[in-house]
Parts: C-alpha cells; structure tokens; sequence
C-alpha cells in the first residue's frame, strides 16, 4: 500500500459518521509528556511547540499534510532575494480581545531573540522583522532562503501590550528556572484559549469561539492529561478514562484492537531511525582493532549495510510498524527526493563477508555499540536484533545501551563507534535540516547530529547552494545530487521510519500527521 493511501486510510477511520455530526463536544486525550512551558518562544521542545500552536499561531502554518498554508498572513512575495513581505490579516483578536497587528510580530521577533529563549536557534536564518504599516511586516533573511515558511512556522506571535502588562516581554528562561507570567498563562489568536494549568497534571482549554477561521472542529472543551506510565495510559484508553492517547505502546495495539469501541490509528513518522559509524579517527574508540578505523573503509561500511536485514526488523521487532528506508529523508520531508528511496544495496550476509575479506579483515572483527532504550521505538530490542545479524558475518558488537540522557550526552562528544540515532528533519520539515544536521561535515554550526563525523567536501558544497535555491525545479535536482552522493558514500545506514502511533474512541476523527502533532482545530467527536 503507498504511505499517501495508508495514511489516508488511517486518518479517516468513522469519517461517515462524523461528517453527519455538527454538535459541539469536550474532548480529553493524553500523552506520555507534559508540554514544558507555555511560552511559546521558551523551549525547543517538539511536543511543546505543537501543544502551544494549538493557542498561539505564526503568519502561516502546517496541515495536516505538512503543507504551508496562510495564517495570521494573507499572502506574501519576494521583494528583493532577502527580503519577503507578508500582508497580515486584519480583524484578528487575541483572546483577551486586543486587536492584532504588525506591531505584535515585530515585537515577537524581539522577544524570541531575548536571552531565554531557546526558539531562536530555529529561526537563525532570519536577519530581521520589520513593520512596513500596520498589516505588513517585511522579513528579511541572511541570504536567500527557499524555506523561509517553514521556518516562520515557529516564529508564533504574541501580544505585545499584553506581554508588557504582565512583564512578559522576555522569554521565560527555563534553563536558569527563570519563570515568568506567560510560562503558565497564555494569550493567543489560535483556535483554543487555555482555561487553567496544573503541571504534571492538566491542561484545560476552551474553544476560542472568536477565531478568524472557519474551525473544522465541533469541540468546545479540551482536557490535556499526561500519563507516563504506558499501561495506565492503555487501561485509561479502554476504560473510557481518556478518549485520545497521541503515546500508544506497539506491544499494546493488538489489544487495543481488540476493543470494540476504539479505533488504532498509525502512520510512518518523519523520523528515520539510521546507524552511524566513526569515520574520523585513526583508530576507533570501542574495538579491538588497533592503529586503524575499519570504518574508513567504504567496503567495511557496505559490509554493515548487507549485513543488516530491514525486513527482518520490521517483522520481529517493529511487529509491521515499519516503513523499511531507502535514505536518510522521509518520502513526507518537503523536497524529499523519492526516487531515491529505494535500498542501495540488498541484504546479503555473503556479500558481507567477502566485502570484510576484501578489506582485509577475514575474520571480522570487534565493536563498541551505542544504543539508547528509551529513546526511540523500540531502540533497545533493534540494537539487540542487528548485533545477532552483525555477529553472523563476523563483526562482533559490545552493545553499550544507555538512557538518553547519557546516550544523548555521548553524541554530543562524539564518543561513539557505532551507533543508532534518528532524525525527523523538524521543525522546519525540510530535508535541508536533516542533511545539514547528520550529514554536512561537524562544525559549530553544522553536523550536530554527525556523531561519526562523516565528512565530504563534495556533498558540503551543495549545502549552501541547497539552503538558498529558490527556484524548486533547480533545488530538487541539487537536493537529488546531494543526497546520491552521500548513499553511495554509506554515509550511514538506514533502517526505517518509525510509527507514528495514535489510539481513540470510535467516533473521533484524528488527522493525524507525520510530524505526531495533535492539531486539535482538526479534531472532530461524534458524540459519547
């Protein structure tokens, strides 16, 4: 089944039903996390960022298909090769009731680039935000910048004189527990208004009945509770304790399933889940090989490459919830090129050996493993899984499986030798953020995901060519150069992209996405 046919099917389970529906009703759902702050400029916090853009909006935004759409901007054009302009849209309130204007985006610039602030990081490329008049604010950027939007998508506007009131006009600085007032209250122009705030506990909000859209959603109230444990938040799903769950455990499908009155809905995420291999020292840190690095060694990489079994993984570990990857982008990642999702090379443990024999290690040879396991879906029992098919051929694995927060620790020193890691190429759902991230050679600006340091000068110099392409025709045929150069390279492995895994009573309509964001302006109920 294609992704676009499967996740349709999936995201419109009781649609029927639905559509006949226009009553307006409450809606409670759970995740395994909390969101960190409401300040929407304080955290980099992926579930955060989508909880608060349910409250707060930008001048335009994601569907549900990951597509830009117009927000508290109109339309917007190019008036010089740095500099955008956008018309806002008039007659927009924030929920206090003041009006919004170019004022309140200028002034959210300002606020972003404050101390506390850890948003700014996404929005870098930008140079700065200007009024022209009271409904048109200018952008400008470093350089050209064919992903500006997706960019803008975090750049959410709040109210200036309300900021100011209530000495907000700073982000809140969560990293030196620096709270202020919009950390726990909030005043947008989105769809929701948020009602009360119990850490840990729960998220009311109310349905912003002046919104400027046309809402596509019947609720009127909206209760967030997060559970962590994942067999609470199951029982509360079949009890009829939560009606959505965004967090639902894969060993816990089929017994959702089984329920008459919930429906499972699952999709591939952004994310691809991939294996990385030091290719910069001499001599790697975690094996038995000394005075060389057998991952220097381009047959060595596509040794490891035929040695793992993707299917394999997908039946015995993923239980079928795997989308088994041909690269390192999502087919979903806007300007991915599909055409090279397809596997570089077959699995084939006899090719892998003889590859090994070639490059001068007959009888294989010993590796340290770097997993973490509890990061990913799954993340321990694959590292598990593809040291037995790596042991098959000769490498030898000492697994290190760790938290994240030590795993993640060890990535940012590079103090790696095998690894898995994953990257969704969010927030800006481009393939631009992947590849520089994983991919371009590790600098304080590039390749901070680029653990093992894989370095290429030929892929580097598409990246800033890449990164301000306008023309799209011209980008996606750089975009495709790029990335051909890197597979053929093995810069690393892929292996799949995970599930996104959602659960609720029948009668709910989720539109579920690959970035896992719970749009609730989206979310329809069918009565109780």
């Amino acid at each position: 089944m294609k992704l676009s046919t499967l996740r349709r099917t999936a995201i419109g389970f009781a649609a029927c039903a639905v559509m006949a529906t226009a009553g307006a009703a409450s809606f409670t759902w759970s995740s395994n996390l909390d969101a960190l702050s409401m300040d929407p400029h304080s955290t980099n916090n992926s579930f955060t960022n989508a909880f608060v853009s349910n409250i707060y909006e930008s001048l335009v935004r994601f569907n549900e298909k990951l597509e830009i759409e117009p927000a508290l901007a109109t339309s917007w054009k190019l008036v010089s090769p740095t500099v955008w302009r956008y018309t806002l849209r008039q007659g927009v309130k924030f929920h206090n009731g003041e009006s919004f204007g170019a004022d309140d985006v200028v002034f959210s610039w300002q606020r972003v680039n404050t101390p506390g602030s850890l948003v700014k990081g996404n929005l870098s490329d930008l140079k700065d935000v200007r009024k022209v008049d009271a409904y048109t604010v200018e952008v400008e950027t470093n350089s050209p910048l064919p992903t500006l939007n997706n960019e803008l998508v975090q750049l959410l506007i709040m109210n200036k004189g309300w900021s100011e009131q209530n000495r907000a006009v700073e982000a809140s600085d969560l990293g030196h527990q620096k709270e202020n007032f919009a950390n726990r209250n909030a005043n947008g122009t989105g769809p929701f208004k948020l009602v009360s705030r119990e850490v840990d506990t729960r998220t009311v909000l109310a349905a912003n009945t002046g919104w400027w859209d046309k809402p596509k959603h019947n609720l009127t109230q909206v209760m967030f509770t997060p559970i962590k444990s994942d067999a609470t938040r199951t029982s509360s799903l079949i009890s009829g304790g939560i009606d959505a769950s965004i967090s639902v455990p894969l060993q816990d499908v089929p017994r959702l399933k089984s329920v008459p009155t919930l429906e499972v809905v699952q999709g591939p995420e952004l994310r691809t889940i991939f294996m990385g291999m030091d290719q910069s020292r001499d001599e790697l840190l975690y094996s038995d090989v000394k005075g060389k690095n057998p991952f220097k060694d381009l047959r060595v990489r596509k040794a490891v490459y035929q040695a793992i079994d993707v299917e394999a993984l997908k039946r015995s570990v993923m239980r079928g919830a795997s989308w088994p990857a041909g690269n390192l982008l999502s087919p979903y990642l806007h300007g991915s090129p599909v055409a090279l999702n397809k596997r570089l090379l077959p699995f084939n443990p006899e090719a892998s050996k003889a590859l090994l024999k070639e490059a001068g290690y007959p009888n294989g040879f010993t590796v340290g493993m770097q997993c973490p396991n509890d990061r990913y879906v799954y993340d321990e029992a694959l590292c598990l899984a593809m040291s037995s098919m790596l042991a098959k051929v000769g490498i030898k694995t000492n697994l290190m499986i760790e938290p994240t927060v030590k795993w993640s620790v060890r990535l940012n020193a590079a103090d790696v030798s095998l690894y898995m890691v994953g990257h969704a190429g969010l927030p800006m759902a481009d393939v631009y953020g992947l590849l520089k991230d994983v991919v371009a050679t590790r600098t304080g600006k590039e390749g901070s995901l680029n653990a093992g340091k894989y370095s290429n000068p030929k892929f580097d110099a598409y990246m800033p060519r890449i990164a301000s392409e306008i023309d799209p025709a011209k980008r996606a045929r750089l975009i495709e150069e790029a990335v051909a150069i890197e597979r053929d390279d093995v810069s690393h492995i892929p292996l799949h992209q995970q599930p996104v895994t959602w659960a609720a009573r029948k009668g709910i309509a989720l539109s579920q996405a690959p970035d896992n964001q719970m749009r609730l302006w989206l979310v329809h109920v069918n009565g109780k």
